[in-house]
């Protein structure tokens, strides 16, 4: 759960992204996409906020032919009822293409109605009925999300009365070390090269072992498994380890 200084320090980080693209895309109102991406994002502490910039839980689709990331979420497909997936993630290299993403995305016919959308109650309503999301109380929680934080201020688009963009909020990186065992959290992509600029490698492209960690022969490693530590990299913001199968994200 993120603390009150990082839901403050993230909205004023990616307050203004969104803003700047929400006026040059001639939007009404932004406040509640900003909502969304405290929402989505858990204020920008989830793995697929930090790690890799989707902060809006966008899935790959069809088209998508960036880069991905295999995750699990929950899907409210019954009312009340919450049923784990998991699915494929768009991923981004910085906030700035995190925030782009989402304006590629919403510029669709499907979309089209939330640029004429007058206020945030509007928006969180018209979001909701276009599909954005399978949570029943979405609409609502986005309400509560910019009225809490009054991110209303956002919605002024000539910029006088937002705060001042302010650092990302800090998660402790973990210190890895080469030669160790670490075991991993989250089904994991494996890559060519340490970064998202590699290509994916497939299920032929692991080794023996990483096959039998592969369940469902997409090229991913299992959450639960345990791979060595052969070697690290920086990348931006990403740490990237090097196991016998290949590059993954290790933060």
């Amino acid at each position: 759960m993120a603390t009150q200084a990082q839901v403050k320090a993230f909205i004023a980080q990616i307050g203004p992204i969104i803003q700047q693209y929400a006026k040059s895309m001639h939007f009404k109102t932004c406040s509640a996409i900003i909502a969304q991406a405290c929402c989505e994002s858990a204020y920008g502490t989830s793995s697929l906020g930090y790690k890799y910039h989707n902060y809006f839980g966008m899935k790959c689709g069809g088209s998508w032919k960036g880069a991905s990331v295999n995750m699990t979420t929950k899907e409210e497909y019954t009312p009340g009822t919450l049923t784990t997936i998991k699915d494929n993630f768009r991923a981004y290299g910085s906030i700035e293409e995190g925030v782009a993403g989402y304006f590629a995305f919403t510029n669709c016919s499907r979309y089209a109605n939330l640029k004429d959308a007058k206020d945030y109650k509007e928006f969180a309503q018209l979001v909701k009925a276009d599909g954005w999301a399978t949570s029943s109380t979405y609409t609502n929680t986005l309400i509560k999300i910019v009225e809490q934080n009054g991110l209303q201020v956002w919605d002024n688009f000539d910029g006088s009365s937002a705060p001042a963009p302010q650092p990302a909020p800090q998660v402790a990186t973990p210190v890895y070390k080469v030669g160790k065992l670490y075991t991993i959290q989250v089904e994991l992509n494996v890559r060519t090269g340490a970064g998202t600029n590699y290509p994916l490698k497939g299920y032929n492209g692991l080794t023996t072992d990483g096959k039998k960690h592969d369940k469902n022969k997409n090229g991913a490693l299992d959450k639960g498994t345990v791979v060595t530590c052969q070697q690290l990299k920086t990348v931006g913001s990403a740490v990237w380890m090097k196991c016998p199968s290949g590059w993954i994200c290790a933060f």
